[in-house]
């Protein structure tokens, strides 16, 4: 598998509460950013217990893991973490295999017009997957991938997803 997609059914209240909720939380100093690359930072952290809405989209993800890797989702956690694109920003080529991750992926937010296209590169292929607000893209975290630039004029928000084993066996966050 090189990657999978699904779409939340009716994600609209759920993106809005999750859009308005990071605003706030950005305005308030609320965030911790890393990966400082052209002029943006591509990692923006927030607390899941902030931003509650997030267990939606964690909790997706880890059945659709857990369904595609054949382990039962309580034995999986999730970390996440917010890319916001403004215009003419773009994110750079890398993969996610640093850790213990099992599948990376990317659920988006809020999609404006010619906000950029994730690009999966595979044995000297690319394939280009348009983001829609509402999907969620799984991938293997080896799969080295990057985002075409925002040309439109508004804020691309997207939450990045590792998905690994949990810590103790136990139920993961």
């Amino acid at each position: 598998m090189l990657f999978h997609e699904v779409m939340f059914t009716q994600p609209d209240k759920l993106n809005a509460c999750l859009y308005g909720r990071f605003r706030e939380l950005c305005a308030a100093g609320q965030v911790r950013q890393t990966h400082h690359f052209a002029g943006r930072f591509e990692n923006i952290y927030i607390e899941a217990t902030a931003i509650p809405q997030i267990a939606r989209v964690l909790t997706v993800a880890k059945q659709q893991a857990g369904a595609l890797l054949d382990i039962p989702a309580d034995r999986l956690k999730a970390g996440f973490w917010f890319n916001a694109m403004e215009a003419g920003h773009r994110t750079s080529l890398h993969h996610h295999e640093e850790n213990d991750e099992l599948l990376s992926g990317v659920y988006y937010i809020r999609v404006p017009e010619n906000s950029g296209d994730l690009i999966l590169h595979d044995a000297g292929n690319q394939i280009r997957i348009q983001p829609q607000e509402g999907k969620l893209v799984m991938f293997a975290p080896g799969v080295l991938h990057e985002v075409t630039a925002n040309t439109g004029t508004e804020l691309r928000l997207s939450v990045g997803i590792n998905v690994g084993p949990a810590d103790d066996g136990s139920r993961g966050v």
